[in-house]
This record gives C-alpha cells, sequence and structure tokens, in this order.
C-alpha cells in the first residue's frame, strides 16, 4: 500500500487534541482596549480602559516603564483583593474589568504602562499603553499676567504718591508765600 506513513491511526486523535488544547490556551485570555497611545496634561487624570476576559478570576498586574525606572503599580483580583503599592495608593483607582486610574498626573508619570493578566492556571497576557504628559503651557502666561497686575498696580500706587506729594508741595508753597506778605494788605490807590 503506502510505503511511507507519517501518521498511524490511533496517533490522529492525540494529535488532534494537542492541538485543540493550545488552541485552548492561546485564546484563553483576551485583553481588548480602545486607545493604547494617550496623551494628558499635567494635573489630569488618565484611565487606562481595558476590557479582560478569560476563565476563571484573572489576577491583574500593573508595571510602569521609563527609560530611567520600572515599577510595580499594583496587583488585584477583582472582587477579591486589590494590593496598590506605596508610591500610587492615593493616586490609582483599580476597576474589576482589569482597568486602571492614575489621577494627579507628573511629568515624571509619562512612560509605558503594561497590565499582565494571569489565570489561576497559570498563563498570562500582556498589553502596553504609552502615556505622554505634557506641561501645561498656561501657567507661565497666568505668572506673567500676575506679574505685570503687580507691576500696573504699583505704579498706579506712585502715580497716585506723585500726585499727592505735588499738591502737597504746593500748598506749603502758597502758605509760605502767605506767610511773607505783610499782614496789612493796605495797598495805595494812585491816581489815574
Amino acid at each position: 500500500m503506502w510505503p511511507l506513513r507519517l501518521w498511524h491511526t490511533q496517533d490522529v486523535p492525540l494529535l488532534l487534541s494537542i492541538t485543540l488544547y493550545m488552541c485552548h490556551l492561546a485564546g484563553a485570555i483576551s485583553i481588548q482596549s480602545p486607545q493604547r497611545s494617550l496623551t494628558r496634561s499635567v494635573q489630569d487624570d488618565v484611565v487606562f480602559s481595558v476590557d479582560v476576559s478569560c476563565r476563571g478570576i484573572p489576577t491583574i498586574h500593573w508595571t510602569f516603564m521609563s527609560a530611567a525606572v520600572s515599577r510595580s503599580i499594583g496587583t488585584w483580583q477583582p472582587g477579591v483583593y486589590t494590593n496598590i503599592t506605596v508610591d500610587y495608593r492615593d493616586r490609582v483607582k483599580p476597576y474589576n474589568n482589569g482597568s486602571m486610574g492614575l489621577s494627579d498626573l507628573r511629568l515624571q508619570d509619562a512612560g509605558y504602562y503594561v497590565v499582565t493578566v494571569t489565570e489561576t492556571e497559570g498563563s498570562s497576557k500582556d498589553a502596553g499603553f504609552v502615556l505622554k504628559v505634557n506641561e501645561v503651557l498656561y501657567e507661565d502666561l497666568q505668572y506673567l499676567s500676575v506679574s505685570a497686575l503687580v507691576l500696573a498696580c504699583l505704579a498706579g500706587l506712585l502715580m497716585l504718591a506723585m500726585w499727592l506729594l505735588d499738591k502737597a508741595y504746593r500748598r506749603i508753597v502758597a502758605w509760605r508765600r502767605r506767610k511773607q506778605m505783610p499782614e496789612n494788605d493796605e495797598t495805595e490807590l494812585q491816581p489815574l
């Protein structure tokens, strides 16, 4: 019949079950996100929106990475426990769907954020986000306008002081002239 046989009939179900198991493991965790690149300003809030689906209760772990540093933000299981690190405790809000909110952004928050979803069976999947944090330029304009307003007020006060000093000087000069004049204002009338 066939001189070279690749498989025996009993090997086909084993190969099929291994293939199904591998496909099952590969598609076990799903991380969906509408936006992976975010841009915000200093002191704004940001939500890294994800929708995690898997079999069982996932463990969600967020990590921050930049050129200078890599640090853990927090780990939680939806509805079971939440463990946010001390650096982010007051600024992070974890959501049950895997999303994470970060409030009061700073320039140092710009970088790469990674969410790692791990199933109870041990399989895991990662997704990354890029966050760009812009400086608020209007603060410089605000300081400039406040400085200009203060200088304008000072100039107005100086002009008022100069006007009051001029009035006082004129009154003093008029008072001295009156004092130097004879007390009797007798003027002689001369005939025409």
